[in-house]
Formats: structure tokens, C-alpha cells, sequence
């Protein structure tokens, strides 16, 4: 029984420092790299944006952009003659690329 007793005690040293660093690599592998590359992309996105693309907002406004200001912010045209001015963040990355593949498909036929 003593023997039993001397072989678990001395059995739990190297398993908690492999467990540790494995645990911070899969949470940078699948958490903080993916959030980072997609602020990047979205930092992207709205530094490309121009005049006279079709954009939708987070709030989903949908509408053209007819000025971009120095301040960050876009003077966006909802329909003729009316016009929203807002962030250049407020345009939301996925509906405006899914509006923009939407409108270019049916343009085609």
C-alpha cells in the first residue's frame, strides 16, 4: 500500500504546465486572431469607402454616399434630396458587400 501511495503523489507535476500554454494557444488561435483580423478588414472597408457607393448602416439605412468629411463622418443620400449625415463606422461591412453582390448580379442579366 505504501508503494500505491508513492507512485500517485509523485505523478501530477508536468501535466498542468503542457495543459496551460496549450489552453492559451487555442484561445489565440480561435478567438483573439479571428476578432483581429476581422477589425482590420472592417478598418479597411471604411477607410476604401467612396463617393457614390451603396451602403447600408448599422441601423439598416440604406443609401448612397454623396460626401465624405474630414471628420470621420459621410453625408449619405437616402433618397433624392434627402440626405443623413453619419460615421463612417455606422456603415455595417456585411450588408454592404451583400447589397453591393446583390446589385451587381441582377445589373448583369
Amino acid at each position: 500500500m505504501n508503494i500505491y501511495l508513492l507512485q500517485t503523489s509523485g505523478s501530477g507535476g508536468i501535466g498542468p504546465l503542457i495543459f496551460l500554454p496549450l489552453m492559451i494557444l487555442v484561445f489565440w488561435l480561435f478567438f483573439i486572431r479571428p476578432q483581429a483580423k476581422k477589425a482590420k478588414q472592417t478598418k479597411q472597408f471604411h477607410e476604401k469607402l467612396q463617393k457614390g457607393d451603396k451602403v447600408v448602416t448599422i441601423a439598416g439605412i440604406h443609401g448612397v454616399i454623396n460626401k465624405i468629411n474630414d471628420d470621420g463622418t459621410i453625408l449619405i443620400e437616402t433618397s433624392p434630396g434627402h440626405y443623413i449625415k453619419m460615421e463612417k463606422t455606422a456603415v455595417h461591412i456585411d450588408w454592404t458587400q451583400n447589397i453591393n453582390k446583390a446589385g451587381t448580379s441582377t445589373d448583369k442579366k
